[in-house]
């Protein structure tokens, strides 16, 4: 079994005994009240939903929890996002940002766009601060009803506070988890950014809701099939976590270049440029971020890192005609085979208005518009294509 199997297994392993172990040792919670083994597989199947969508979820859990709270003092025990201060804004922005979607759609994508970036920007925000801000009060949460004594009683060890041992395991592993989630989740806001169709659009955002919806519907029906779906989420998106986090980035980059107006201060080298893989190429990702050059040969050949701190790998690209490829969103470098033309590269928004310098730099063909294509077609693309050998 590879390492990346024995890490899956550990996480899932963990999450599962840390569920079996609540039902089994359930002791006498705050206040006096048990907390059942369903409550914390609620709890799982709570921060698996708040991954797929932070802010809403982040922002749910607080509103409920603060009108769940009866008196003043329950209240003063609440965490921070369950205080009206922050739940209320975030809620309006989440209903802002449904308006912008159900109205986006008789809009040109061009124009709503920038919309689609500054909600992408809030997602990555919310969800990093989610992932160390939330998750740890989450799990604490659990730890301050399995840290009585009374849970460890029967076993003799009541006077034994392994409160350390608790915390080193479960919140490193829930944070991991809560965090291939969001990771998974985020990519549908970076496909929204990259698709040039409001249709796809919504169908996306309905995805994402529907998911979520299920999560929050199964942990109402039953406790433990909410945590055996959110375990099945959580599996999907460790097994997709490398495409996820390539996505990611893509995306990053696409918000960092859009907000800082980089193309404005930004000029191409003379010898290798940053861009991103375009499709799947002799087992290399697609978006596989590295530097393009050519060799004293004279071919055509990318630098990259896999996760970007791995040692340098280099891929040398079919010998054929390129062209730069000038978008409405963006652009890309594509390789003509006869009258076709398929997307090699992605470039990031700063290389808006400088197309034309490329040309000289790697001896493409020109500069030619790319117009709205088949979605089928897109979305092969976007997914990776199929894998072509690349010259040796």
């Amino acid at each position: 079994m590879k390492k990346s199997h024995w890490l899956a297994t550990f996480i899932l392993l963990g999450l599962t005994l840390f569920a079996a172990q609540a039902q089994t040792t359930a002791s006498a919670g705050l206040g006096g009240q048990p907390m059942s083994g369903q409550q914390i597989a609620r709890n799982l199947s709570m921060i698996t939903g708040v991954a797929i969508s932070p802010l809403l979820g982040v922002s749910v859990v607080g509103a409920y929890q603060f009108y769940a709270a009866k008196t003043p003092e329950a209240k003063a025990r609440l965490s921070w996002y369950s205080s009206p201060w922050f739940f209320v804004p975030a809620l309006l922005l989440v209903g802002l940002c449904f308006v912008k979607d159900t109205v986006g759609i008789a809009v040109p994508a061009v124009l709503k766009k920038p919309f689609d970036v500054l909600e992408a920007m809030e997602n990555k925000i919310s969800g990093l601060v989610a992932t160390g801000a939330f998750v740890p009060l989450a799990v604490s949460t659990f730890h301050a009803h399995l840290s009585d004594g009374a849970s460890l009683s029967s076993l003799g060890l009541a006077t034994i506070d392994l409160s350390w041992l608790y915390n080193a395991l479960m919140i490193p592993i829930a944070m991991a988890a809560f965090f291939i989630v969001f990771l998974a989740a985020n990519t549908i806001n970076i496909l929204i950014l990259l698709s040039p169709f409001t249709v796809v659009d919504a169908a996306l955002k309905t995805f994402r809701t529907a998911i979520l919806a299920s999560v929050a519907a199964s942990s109402l029906m039953n406790p433990w099939i909410g945590a055996a779906w959110a375990l099945i989420i959580i599996l999907i998106s460790y097994l997709i976590a490398g495409w996820s986090f390539r996505l990611s980035f893509f995306g990053l980059e696409f918000i960092w270049d859009f907000f800082t107006v980089r193309r404005s201060r930004f000029t191409p080298d003379k010898t290798e440029n940053r861009m991103f893989l375009g499709r799947k190429i002799n087992k290399v990702p697609a978006r596989s971020y590295g530097r393009l050059s050519r060799d004293e040969k004279g071919n055509l050949i990318f630098k990259y890192r896999p996760w970007l701190v791995l040692s340098e790998r280099v891929l040398a690209l079919p010998e054929a005609q390129y062209a730069v490829g000038k978008g409405a969103v963006f652009s890309e470098i594509l390789q003509l085979d006869g009258d076709n033309a398929r997307t090699a590269f992605l470039l990031p928004p700063r290389y808006r208005s400088h197309e034309e310098q490329l040309v000289p730099i790697y001896g493409f063909v020109d500069v030619r518009p790319t117009g709205l294509r088949a979605v089928w077609q897109w979305l092969k693309n976007l997914f990776g294509g199929k894998t072509r050998t690349a010259a040796a």
